[in-house]
């Protein structure tokens, strides 16, 4: 099996369980124009995120790392008319790009991008006694997601699921000699999910499009 493969599948899959999406298609094409990576999750990954949050009935959503917004659409539209996804970005820039993504996506109205290093801005929240989330996407520095899952757990709720993704990073993350300091902090993040007894968890290992990785996925009992 190879990478032509795994992208062709998911041409397949995408041409038959995902419409032409006129906002999604202009939120990759923005972000690209943009200079923005091409590090958003695929589509049907997207829809999968999507997916999970209309199982949950969300209507609350927390999403570590905006990017371009890509994700964020997906997930915002799993929402009520009164629900409400805060999304946390670092650079200004992307921020600004995925404002306008979101914007043309008809969301902004259920959507608020808050610009800043996530932990000071998670740490805020806490502080602030901010209301818990129902549904919670951690995708953004993976040095960081040990921290991440902390705040997520402060700001959450017996049924509040929780999806970390890029957890596997081409099986990296699998080998406990590892110095890179992105497998380090999924190694970390791994563990302490284990070691957490108000989760129940799982990861799947994914190829596709975007290659060999996976994701985690847990539960706050």
């Amino acid at each position: 099996m190879t990478h032509e493969v795994w992208s062709q599948v998911d041409t397949w899959i995408e041409d038959t369980l995902l419409p032409p999406d006129p906002a999604l298609a202009a939120a990759l094409e923005a972000s690209d124009a943009a200079g923005l990576r091409a590090i958003n999750v695929a589509p049907n990954q997207g829809k999968l995120l999507m997916l999970l949050a209309l199982m949950r009935g969300a209507r609350r959503i927390l999403e570590i790392g905006t990017l371009g917004g890509y994700s964020t659409i997906w997930l915002a539209r799993a929402l009520p008319a009164d629900g409400r996804l805060v999304t946390l970005e670092f650079d200004p820039h992307h921020a600004e790009v995925a404002q306008a993504n979101i914007a043309r996506a008809g969301l902004a109205d259920r959507v608020e991008v808050r610009v800043g290093p996530a932990r000071a801005t998670l740490a805020a929240m806490i502080a602030a006694g901010e209301a818990s989330f129902d549904l919670v996407f951690i995708d953004a520095d993976k040095p960081n997601n040990p921290h991440y899952l902390e705040a997520a757990l402060a700001l959450s709720h017996p049924g509040t699921v929780i999806v970390a993704d890029n957890v596997v990073r081409d099986g990296r993350a699998a080998d406990p000699a590892s110095t890179d300091e992105s497998v380090l902090g999924i190694r970390r993040f791994m563990e302490r999910v284990a070691a957490e007894p108000r989760l129940v968890a799982t990861a799947v290992q994914t190829v596709g499009s975007k290659g060999y990785d996976g994701f985690a996925l847990a539960l706050v009992v």
